[in-house]
C-alpha cells in the first residue's frame, strides 16, 4: 500500500471541496472493499476523505416511498421496520450478502460502489482491461467460472458482486447524487454500466461526485417476492446466479412484475422483456417456461461458466414460483 493522506469531513461541502483540492482522492466510509483494493495495489488514492460524519445515515419512509442515506449501514437497513414491511425484497437481498460482520460495516453507498471480485482484476501481475485499459481480459480464456453470461464484450466479462443492488434494480429505485456541479437524480438501472469498450468505468458517477441517497418509490411488492441466491457456500460467498422477483397478482394473473438478476452481468441485469411478457398473463406452467426462455435470450458462456446457462433458467423459474406462492425466502 502506497502512502496517502487521510482527512475527516463533517459536511458534504467540505467533502466535495477536499476532493476538488486533490482530484486523485477517494471517499471512504466502511471501507470493506476499498481497503482491500488498496492493499492489493489495484487502486492507490493520494487522499482518503472520511465521510462517516456526513448526515447521510438516515432511513425515511412516507406514503411516497422510502429514502435511504448513502451512509446507512446494510445491517440496519435490513432490520428497519419500514423496509421489512413495505420493501421486504431489499431486506432479503441485504441478508443474503457477505457476512454478518461485513454487513455491520458496509454502507448502502459503499455497496453500490464496490468493484468486481474477478481474480484477474485483483492480480496486478496479469492483464486486465478494467484495472489497466488496453492490456486485455485474462478471464476470456482463463478461470471464468464466476463470470458474466449477459452484456459482455471482448474487453471484459466480469460481474458486479452486489446482492443489494439487484433488489434495488428490481424495485425501480433512484439514486440521488451530489457533486461539484450540484445535485442530480438518475434511475438505479442507469447507475452501473455494462463494460462496452471502457470496462474501467463501473458507473456513471462524474469526478468528485458522491452518492447522497437511494429512493424506492412506494410499490405493491410486499408479499409476492423472492430473492433466490445460488452460491458455493451459505455465507460470505458471491452469487453464481441470483434472481430478485417481485409480483403483484390478481389471483393467478400478473398485474405487475419486476425481475432482476445478479452474478450474470457487469451490472444488475433487469429482465424488462420478461416483465412485459408476464404482465396480464396467468402464471401457468407454459407461461412460466416461456418467460424463462425469454430471460435467457442472448446469454453466452465462456467455458468454465457454461454451467450458468443451465443453472440460470432453473433459478429464474424457482424464484418466480417462490414469489407466486408468497414464499419470499432467500435460498442458498
Amino acid at each position: 500500500m502506497t502512502n496517502f493522506e487521510f482527512i475527516r469531513t463533517s459536511t458534504i461541502k467540505a467533502a466535495l471541496d477536499a476532493w476538488s483540492r486533490t482530484p486523485g482522492s477517494s471517499y471512504i466510509a466502511g471501507g470493506t472493499n476499498l481497503i482491500d483494493l488498496m492493499k492489493k495495489g489495484v487502486t492507490s488514492p493520494q487522499r482518503l476523505i472520511d465521510i462517516n460524519s456526513l448526515p447521510l445515515r438516515f432511513i425515511e419512509a412516507d406514503r411516497k416511498g422510502i429514502k435511504i442515506g448513502a451512509l446507512a449501514i446494510n445491517s440496519e437497513v435490513a432490520v428497519n421496520k419500514a423496509v421489512k414491511e413495505d420493501y421486504p425484497l431489499l431486506a432479503l437481498a441485504l441478508r443474503a450478502g457477505a457476512s454478518a460482520q461485513l454487513r455491520n460495516m458496509a454502507t448502502v453507498g459503499g455497496n453500490m460502489m464496490q468493484r468486481t471480485r474477478c481474480p484477474y482484476f485483483y492480480d496486478t501481475a496479469l492483464p486486465c482491461n478494467k484495472r489497466q485499459p488496453g492490456t486485455g481480459c485474462s478471464a476470456l480464456k482463463g478461470f471464468n467460472r464466476m463470470h458474466a453470461i449477459f452484456g459482455t464484450t471482448e474487453k471484459c466479462i466480469a460481474v458486479h458482486p452486489s446482492d443489494m443492488c439487484v433488489a434495488l434494480a428490481a424495485l425501480d429505485a433512484k439514486v440521488e447524487i451530489t457533486g461539484p456541479q450540484g445535485t442530480r437524480e438518475i434511475a438505479f438501472t442507469a447507475f452501473h454500466k455494462l463494460p462496452g469498450n471502457n470496462p474501467e468505468a463501473d458507473n456513471n458517477l462524474k469526478k468528485g461526485e458522491l452518492i447522497h441517497s437511494v429512493f424506492i418509490p412506494a410499490n405493491p411488492f410486499n408479499k409476492h417476492i423472492s430473492y433466490l441466491k445460488v452460491r458455493d457456500r451459505a455465507s460470505y460467498a458471491f452469487a453464481l446466479v441470483s434472481v430478485a422477483t417481485a409480483l403483484e397478482l390478481d389471483g393467478a394473473i400478473v398485474k405487475k412484475a419486476n425481475l432482476a438478476m445478479g452474478g450474470v452481468a457487469h451490472k444488475p441485469w433487469r429482465l424488462t422483456e420478461v416483465e412485459q411478457f408476464l404482465t396480464g398473463k396467468e402464471l401457468t406452467g407454459n407461461n412460466l417456461r416461456a418467460a424463462v426462455k425469454l430471460a435467457m435470450k442472448g446469454a453466452k458462456g465462456y467455458g468454465e461458466n457454461n454451467f450458468k446457462l443451465k443453472l440460470a433458467p432453473s433459478v429464474i423459474m424457482q424464484s418466480l414460483v417462490n414469489a407466486m406462492n408468497a414464499v419470499g425466502i432467500t435460498n442458498n
